[in-house]
């Protein structure tokens, strides 16, 4: 079939729901990444219904017509850029709730939900799902289940993969599957819904989720920051919190640079020269004395505490937090990272972080997800290709992840951007065997090519 046939069949089943707009076509080619695909994609389907997706996939199986799922498009990783000759499956406007379940703390959810949006209408339920990527607001939970999502809440309550019991997924065929269940427990054969979480759409499209809720916790959150002199002396400190064995429901860091661009984008006061910052929440009736308890490990680490006064600043702490791919973006083209490291491997971690800075010179601006190991440290560049030099400053980030008994990604997933260092994360065998699995699933390779791993 040529392109003008394959364009025709999905316009014969599925009319004006096929879009060639040049500019939503453009548009599609890149996410946050800022990395984009060569090229233009054939066409974008907004699927409204499981039908839809199915048929899409029907005539591009037929026709041997590569296909990208995509839903915000707030990727960091280019898993869901969409280029010459592919065409863009876009499930964002099936969002609706399709079910909720109180008595068995559960929901069933379509992929282009908002992940913000489901947490507000869940709260009507005294209801939560846990995972809370920084972009809550504009990410989707099927794109969340995608790319095995975390967020500032992991430390506590677990990422996607802890948090979702099933999910129907269409194969590329149009066959559709129903994976996992709904009861609490569940070891049927194989763990298939676990395989799907984090495959970044090269296994099936995900019409459907089960998701495993939460009820909001009891009492009054607390929130206090703690002050550092420098940046691995509050990694020390949040390393001493871990070990201490209080939880805390979130543990954010900054280090001196992230910190300084938020505040000036915020129109806040400067912090400190070179000053690195916890921000720190406990949750549930035991907060407050879990708050004091990690108030009095952070003091004797050296750091200076406070507690919010208010919720009014709590919230403004939290939004310095979230705030800070936006400021990174007022400094230039910005490659956001993602490694992860055992927790007590932060230090060291921002040692190698401080040896790279020097050795490439270059400023490095880094947030940590410091509950759970996951660091984001910021490449800032001019232009909008990522420039060999910093290229090879990452490649010196990844493989000293890689020495401290890391991994190359916490939540962003691989996409495009880093699947030329996987094999050396999974080793030859490994990575052979999840290309051997990815293969049967999609026999013929149509699925979002050319990502995570070359097929």
């Amino acid at each position: 079939m040529t392109t003008a046939d394959i364009v025709a069949a999905l316009r014969a089943q599925l009319g004006d729901r096929v879009d060639t707009d040049p500019a939503h076509l453009d548009a599609a080619r890149a996410d946050k990444s800022g990395h984009a695909a060569a090229g233009m994609p054939l066409a974008i389907v907004h699927a409204a219904s499981v039908a839809d997706v199915q048929e899409t996939l029907r005539i591009a199986h037929a026709s041997g017509t590569p296909v990208v799922t995509r839903g915000a498009g707030t990727g960091l990783a280019g898993g869901a850029n969409a280029g010459s000759g592919e065409i863009v499956l876009s499930v964002r406007a099936m969002d609706r709730i399709l079910e909720v379940r109180p008595d068995d703390l559960l929901a069933v959810v379509e992929p282009g939900i908002l992940n913000a949006d489901l947490n507000r209408a869940l709260a009507a339920h005294g209801l939560w799902w846990a995972p809370d990527p920084a972009s809550r607001e504009i990410s989707t939970v099927g794109g969340n289940i995608a790319t095995g999502a975390g967020g500032l809440l992991c430390a506590k309550y677990g990422v996607v993969r802890d948090a979702v019991l099933g999910v129907d997924l269409v194969l590329a065929d149009g066959r559709m599957l129903r994976l996992g269940h709904r009861s609490v427990k569940g070891v049927t054969g194989l763990d298939l819904t676990s395989l799907v979480i984090g495959s970044e759409g090269t296994l099936g499209v995900v019409v459907a989720a089960t998701l495993k809720l939460r009820r909001l916790a009891l009492g009054r959150a607390r929130t206090l920051t703690a002050s550092f002199p420098d940046v691995r002396a509050a990694a020390a400190g949040a390393a001493a919190v871990t070990a201490s064995g209080v939880q805390p429901a979130i543990m954010e860091l900054m280090d001196a640079t992230s910190l300084a661009a938020v505040h000036r984008l915020l129109g806040l006061d400067a912090p400190e020269p070179g000053a690195a910052q916890l921000t720190i929440q406990t949750d549930g009736p035991a907060a407050t004395d879990e708050a004091d308890a990690i108030a009095a490990t952070l003091t004797a680490a050296g750091g200076v505490v406070r507690l919010a006064a208010d919720d009014a600043e709590a919230e403004l702490l939290w939004r310095i937090r979230r705030s800070m791919h936006p400021a990174m973006e007022t400094l230039g083209t910005t490659l956001i990272e993602d490694v992860s490291v055992p927790r007590s491997a932060l230090p060291a971690m921002f040692d190698e972080i401080a040896r790279i800075e020097r050795e490439h010179g270059l400023v490095v601006p880094t947030v940590c997800h410091a509950g759970d190991g996951n660091l984001h440290p910021n490449f800032i560049f001019e232009g909008a290709e990522v420039p060999d030099a910093i290229w090879a400053a990452a490649d010196d980030l990844f493989r000293a992840a890689l020495r401290l008994g890391g991994t190359l990604t916490g939540e962003h997933g691989i996409g495009v951007l880093k699947r030329r260092w996987l094999r050396d994360e999974l080793g030859d065998d490994q990575w052979e065997l999840q290309r051997q699995i990815a293969r049967v699933f999609d026999p013929t390779g149509i699925l979002n090519p050319g990502k995570v791993f070359a097929r």
